[in-house]
């Protein structure tokens, strides 16, 4: 036999713990929001400083650099209004919570984010067509280098807030500022060519800024419409139906649905078990698949349903 909960205290008991760490989720959301300010914080500066430089010293890299982080304080502001929109309670007409409204403002920056990589790419098109291109001066590439230095370490703070809450947007975040600083290190390199007489490196290098914003609003894109049509990657299935499939009492998983809901996974399954069992007992089982897959998985919302496994009789 295996561990039962035959008292109704103990069902009070955990009834509250659920509670307690839906409260906990919450208040992790709402420190995510130091993360996505400091990255709107080091952009607002950021991107006025390589504009003003980029275009007073005719840097195209730099410009281009300048207008990829605008980008990125559209992104950083949708992470905003989405850890802020999901801080709401559920309600009549949003029984599960207020959690896709980040996934919702990050598609709406993915199309912005495009538009200013296609607009950072055919300017960079054009002065190379054009051929007349002006080598930068030497400050553009150490300001380039100067921000890549603070988008690591904006980068180094995101990853750790990311990792201690696990938070899956601040972590996305925490990404797009390591590859801010990648971006603004290929710049510096683009500038430092064009002081070797190789000027058309310079547009090159805005050309390689540009792609990358098209590229970084393709993943969002891509990520955020896959999560709103309720897909859900095969491998995290798969863990999901291991815990549940080795949880003591299930005999069979019948069905096990998933589906992403913001920063959370909504799981559904229904588990075959002893058709000899009480209820008390069956009430049981399912209360150790919660706690499983929130102690695996953090995974808070789960709906488990409970049949009797038919046993076959071969004559």
């Amino acid at each position: 036999m295996f561990i039962m909960y035959d008292t109704e205290s103990e069902f009070k008991v955990l009834a509250l713990v659920g509670e307690v760490l839906k409260l906990t989720q919450y208040e992790e959301i709402k420190q995510g929001e130091k993360g996505a300010w400091l990255s709107i914080g080091a952009y607002l500066v950021l991107s006025s400083i390589k504009l003003w430089i980029g275009y007073s010293f005719l840097s195209g890299a730099l410009v281009a650099d300048g207008y990829n982080n605008l980008t990125d304080i559209i992104a950083s502001i949708a992470v905003l209004v989405g850890l802020k929109i999901s801080q709401k309670p559920p309600d009549v007409d949003h029984p599960y919570g207020h959690f896709r409204a980040e996934t919702i403002a990050a598609l709406v920056a993915s199309f912005i984010m495009a538009t200013v990589g296609l607009q950072v790419i055919m300017e960079a098109g054009r002065s190379l067509f054009e051929g007349n291109i002006q080598t930068p001066n030497l400050i553009t590439a150490w300001v380039a280098i100067a921000a890549a230095v603070v988008m690591l370490l904006v980068y180094t703070y995101n990853n750790r807030l990311a990792k201690k809450i696990n938070n899956a947007a601040l972590h996305a975040a925490a990404k797009d500022n390591l590859s801010d600083a990648l971006v603004s290190i290929g710049a510096a390199i683009g500038i430092f060519g064009s002081q070797l007489h190789m000027p058309w490196l310079d547009p090159i290098a805005a050309l390689v800024v540009g792609i990358i914003i098209c590229k970084t609003a393709w993943d969002i894109f891509v990520t955020s419409t896959h999560a709103l049509t309720d897909g859900i990657d095969e491998k995290v299935l798969k863990k999901l139906h291991a815990t549940v499939s080795h949880t003591k009492g299930v005999r069979e998983i019948s069905d096990l649905k998933a589906r992403v809901h913001g920063n959370n996974v909504l799981v559904e399954v229904i588990v075959l078990v002893d058709p000899e069992l009480t209820l008390i007992e069956g009430h049981s089982i399912c209360d150790e698949i919660e706690r499983r897959l929130y102690k695996k998985h953090k995974i808070l919302n789960v709906n488990v349903h409970v049949e009797p496994h038919e046993t076959k009789i071969t004559q």
